[in-house]
């Protein structure tokens, strides 16, 4: 085993309001958890995001619903509390995108990309979009999504 000082951090930050996007965000949490040996990894609402969850991990998943074909504002007020702070610190970090949407999900995808690039980060996964309402397949999927950066992320491959 790993000690712990060795370990790579991996947040997962997400908002929620129906409930949906926070069950993606617990299987996600859930899969990112199956490298706990090698991975830490935090599950933290976005209104209660910092700076400083930013500066302790190594990658991030941003999870949202689709409002609106944009991304919440709840993930949007993290983006505007933290971006301007993080600016001196290049974070480039490598991260992912899970979206609940009850359309197609891509104008969430296309906002957060562009803010995030900003940062700047790395996009190193293809967005996990769960549309409609959420099923056992996609809760499979979140989990599978999360185990994947984990296991990267421990591999050095991101």
């Amino acid at each position: 085993m790993n000690d712990a000082s060795d370990k790579k951090h991996l947040l997962v930050l997400y908002h929620t309001q129906s409930g949906n996007t926070g069950r993606l965000a617990e299987a996600v949490y859930r899969g990112a958890c199956a490298e706990s040996e090698t991975t830490e990894t935090r599950l933290v609402r976005a209104a209660e995001g910092t700076l400083e969850d930013l500066l302790w991990c190594d990658a991030v998943l941003f999870g949202t619903p689709e409002n609106f074909g944009y991304m919440s504002g709840m993930l949007k007020d993290f983006f505007d509390r933290t971006y301007y702070p993080a600016e001196p610190y290049e974070l480039n970090r490598p991260y992912g995108l899970f979206i609940s949407a009850g359309n197609d999900g891509t104008g969430a995808v296309r906002e957060c990309d562009r803010i995030l690039l900003g940062y700047p980060m790395k996009k190193v996964m293809e967005p996990l979009i769960a549309r409609g309402e959420i099923t056992d397949d996609h809760l499979t999927a979140a989990e599978e999504f999360g185990q994947t950066l984990a296991c990267g992320l421990s591999m050095g491959v991101f």
